[in-house]
């Protein structure tokens, strides 16, 4: 399965946002774009076209995703009734993996497409190892019982601490390591340092 394996902590300082919970102090000591150049960018002014080709990637990064499976959502989120822009976050925001960091089972999105992709989880009954695929109300992702025994899952509580705010579209078990979709994420429920605005100007272009 493809994935980006670049430095998260690099990436972090590309887009300047913290796009992983280890990339804070990073981004504290360094907040300038990495390589030689990096400082006399950070000093220019930038233009439209970058502020839009910076808030596509910084996103498309923030959720783990390839240029490809990007655009195509954006498409999709095109083709679908009502504004494109939140509709793109909608559906970002329903994929397995994030529904995993969001229940506070991961440390962060990458951790949790791990875990999905190990196949650790249960949806509806069934092995799931698609950390894209997307979730709906009344789906059921659990744990599966084998896994329960993984040191990870046992010590969860101090790799992972429950999260102090739960996103309104999911009802979490923390016991029985059991995410329910009880209906569909909203804007403010997603990220809220993200202009999609911004994007759906990139791909209009």
């Amino acid at each position: 399965m493809a994935r980006d394996t670049q430095s998260i902590v690099k990436m972090s300082r590309r887009e300047g946002y913290a796009l992983h919970p280890k990339a804070h102090k990073a981004l504290m000591k360094r907040s300038t774009v990495p390589g030689e150049q990096g400082a006399r960018q950070s000093r220019n002014k930038p233009s439209q076209y970058n502020l839009q080709l910076r808030e596509k990637q910084k996103v498309k990064r923030l959720y783990g995703l390839l240029e490809k499976q990007f655009s195509n959502l954006m498409k999709e989120a095109g083709r679908k009734q009502g504004q494109a822009g939140e509709i793109l976050l909608q559906l970002l925001e329903q994929r397995a993996d994030n529904a995993v960091y969001r229940a506070g089972l991961a440390t962060s999105r990458r951790a949790a497409r791990q875990l999905v992709t190990h196949g650790h989880f249960e949806l509806n009954g069934r092995r799931v190892d698609i950390p894209s695929i997307r979730l709906v109300s009344g789906d059921v992702l659990v744990l599966r019982d084998t896994s329960k025994k993984n040191e990870y899952f046992k010590k969860l509580d101090d790799v992972s601490p429950e999260p102090s705010a739960m996103p309104g579209w999911l009802k979490v078990n923390r016991k029985k390591f059991e995410i329910s979709i009880t209906g569909l994420p909203t804007r403010e429920e997603a990220e809220p340092d993200i202009n999609e605005q911004l994007i759906v100007e990139y791909y209009s272009r």
